[in-house]
């Protein structure tokens, strides 16, 4: 089930998803409403006159402006996409460019258009003036005019969304949407019962099992999501005990190892076969369980905005700003051990676990290498870490903390060419150590 949740949601992160549902919709509408006109003897009177066709000739020129209108200004909202995302490739990052076909509203609205565009199309041969019989579907040419005008508002909005979306800010502020969403799901602060790994002896019980093979990887990509729920079932059924080497967000070699399983009598081709079916890989990194992923968008972005060509270390900065935020909320949760059991209390998994140092590094290590000739940008992940340090309670988030302190102290000394700014560095960096 996980793993339909999985591609469902990859469904739904296309370009082409959306659109094609929509038009598919319009598809729908255009039949029913045909269907309705067919049976229905309205006859339009006074002022409701105005709003409804009045000869078939009436009829086919709206449809036929409508349709031309649509059409067109769809390729001229694909146009302003493409602009868009050559604009967000170049300032941005080029794995940047995904965000922006993922946005529901660029989506919508080129949907929306051409979905129009096919209604019209459909409705206009519909429309019959021979000698017998003179058809005019008075609805489903309402219904067409109506949203004719409701897209000329969905047009505003579209550019004016376009516009806001292109902006440093923006987009910073929603990948640290993302990446906040993404932290709560695979890291909320009830996580429920776990085992005590201090009471959990790993290596012994690798002992118990008679032999160990590996489980090769069966693709060249990311490793994008692992079926945990279905895992456990097979190394149960199977009464196995798996080590995982990897987790989701590594890049992975067909033939690497990616995992050895204990047994007592060795597994044939199908056995590790049903164990790798739970391992999806891909070209790309997804958000599903890569908990780095937005983080690594944030650090990219700010990486390229404290590039020579770009120069701009306030993007920088409000990079930091977002990071911040998140790496608080992770003070605040227990991360989950690296050892799984069975419905019977068994220790069948033990996985590669994501910690805060890790996350940490992941960060501001990127980050305080490209700052390096950019003062401002190395006083802010000072302060940056005086923050952190307030919210740190345990040694395993103090340590790492300190250790970005005292690389950003040592970087400002060795590239700071203003005794003041140092000064203010140092005066930061005492509130840590």
């Amino acid at each position: 089930m996980k793993k339909l949740l999985f591609w469902w949601s990859e469904l739904k992160s296309t370009f082409w998803f959306i659109p094609v549902f929509i038009i598919l919709i319009g598809i729908i509408f255009a039949v029913l409403l045909v269907y309705v006109d067919s049976y229905s003897d309205f006859d339009p009177s006074g002022a409701v006159e105005f709003f409804f066709p009045g000869s078939p000739d009436a009829a086919k020129n709206i449809l036929t402006t409508i349709a031309a209108a649509m059409i067109g200004v769809a390729g001229t909202v694909f146009s302003i996409t493409l602009v868009a995302l050559t604009l967000a490739s170049s300032q941005f990052g080029p794995r940047l460019v995904k965000n922006f076909m993922y946005d529901r509203i660029n989506q919508t609205v080129l949907g929306t258009y051409v979905s129009l565009f096919i209604y019209c199309l459909i409705v206009l041969n519909t429309v019959k003036d021979t000698g017998d019989m003179q058809f005019i579907p008075l609805f489903s040419v309402a219904f067409a005019l109506m949203m004719a005008i409701a897209n000329i508002v969905l047009l505003i909005v579209f550019i004016h969304h376009v516009a806001t979306s292109i902006q440093a800010d923006y987009i910073i502020g929603n990948i640290s949407t993302k990446l906040f969403r993404n932290l709560t799901h695979l890291f909320p602060q009830e996580m429920g019962n776990e085992p005590d790994h201090n009471l959990l002896n790993p290596e012994k019980e690798k002992s118990n099992y008679a032999t160990s093979q590996v489980l090769e990887c069966g693709f060249d990509g990311y490793l994008q999501y692992i079926d945990s729920d279905k895992l456990m079932e097979e190394a149960s059924k199977q009464k196995v005990f798996i080590e995982l080497f990897h987790r989701p967000g590594s890049y992975l070699v067909k033939g690497l190892e990616l995992a050895k399983v204990y047994s007592n009598k060795k597994l044939d081709k199908d056995a590790m076969g049903q164990l790798r079916q739970h391992f999806l890989g891909g070209k790309t990194r997804t958000p599903q369980q890569d908990a780095e992923h937005a983080i690594h968008q944030m650090v990219e972005i700010a990486a390229r905005a404290l590039s020579p060509g770009i120069n701009d270390p306030y993007t920088a900065i409000s990079c930091i700003d977002n990071l911040i935020s998140s790496l608080a909320y992770l003070t605040r949760v227990k991360f989950p051990t690296a050892y799984r059991l069975d419905k019977e209390g068994t220790l069948r998994i033990q996985t590669d676990i994501l910690t805060f140092e890790g996350m940490v590094d992941a960060a501001f290590n990127a980050i305080r290498q490209y700052a390096k000739d950019s003062p401002s940008v190395i006083i802010r992940l000072m302060e940056a870490m005086v923050t952190l340090s307030k919210f740190a309670e345990t040694p395993e988030q103090k340590q790492p903390i300190k250790k970005h302190a005292e690389m950003i102290w040592n970087q400002g000394k060795k590239y700071f060419d203003e005794e003041r700014d140092l000064k203010d560095l140092e005066k930061r960096y005492q509130k840590i150590s």
